[in-house]
């Protein structure tokens, strides 16, 4: 009898979890070395939580055969869970997103990326952070305490602490990590935020914040540990600097 009744015990968080459905948007660009292992984190850790899931890879043409390698990923792992919405050709991360959303089915929806930089094990804490205090968004932070990054030389290490300082003291976006592209949200307020966000690239993500301070929604923090890719080159370069730049004075004037 108290083994019966310790099973049908079930609290009201974990009723909640049952309810939502996650959506993984998953860009691709010549990501066919790290495209195995992050879905089968990604599988591993939705199962163990319990959660309904399913994991959108949205690849741009990669000459690498990325695709076809997420066309073996879901036969393995079923059409329900991977999902495959390619695109002709390499249009951007924000329309990506874009392409993503209009095919998703879950009321939450999670962005990352794709190359291991994000670690699955970190996704039931965005859940359970999200569910304890209703928020819209959670963001993953490598400036918390907490929260770090490996892999990066010193130069690369102060390009990002003073970008992300300089952004902090001109938008004051009340998060710590604006730049950041690992991140829960409410599937409606992703949708409102994408209605109004221009930028393209890196700014893309510094821009969802500050749209989503001005829309007044809740976000709550997660400190990540970002780890620099294993596999393939990275696409941060000096043309995405300028853009940086060029995006911070926009959204500076225009906020």
């Amino acid at each position: 009898m108290l083994t019966f009744d310790l099973n049908a015990k079930m609290s009201k968080k974990q009723v909640q979890s049952k309810k939502n459905k996650y959506s993984v948007l998953l860009p691709t660009y010549n990501e066919k070395e790290n495209l195995p292992l992050i879905i089968w984190l990604l599988v591993k850790h939705f199962e163990e939580s319990g959660c309904d899931y399913e994991i959108i890879v949205i690849d741009d043409n990669s000459p690498d055969g990325t695709l076809d390698v997420a066309k073996q990923l879901q036969r393995l792992y079923g059409e329900d869970k991977i999902v495959l919405r390619p695109r002709k050709a390499k249009l951007g991360l924000g329309t990506a997103y874009i392409h993503g959303i209009k095919n998703a089915t879950g009321n939450f929806i999670f962005i990352m990326d794709a190359d291991l930089s994000h670690h699955p094990k970190f996704i039931p804490e965005f859940i359970k952070l999200q569910e304890e205090n209703n928020y819209d968004i959670v963001s993953g932070t490598r400036y918390a305490l907490g929260g770090g990054v490996y892999g990066w030389d010193l130069r690369r290490k102060i390009i990002s602490r003073g970008a992300n300082f300089l952004a902090q003291v001109l938008l004051r976006p009340g998060a710590s990590d604006l730049t950041g592209s690992f991140r829960l949200y409410r599937k409606s307020v992703l949708e409102g935020l994408m209605s109004r966000c221009v930028s393209k690239g890196y700014v893309f993500q510094m821009e969802m914040i500050v749209r989503a301070r001005e829309m007044g929604c809740t976000i709550g923090e997660v400190p990540i540990t970002f780890v620099d890719r294993v596999y393939g080159e990275s696409k941060l370069g000096g043309t995405e600097i300028v853009s940086y730049a060029k995006g911070l004075l926009y959204l500076f004037a225009t906020t």
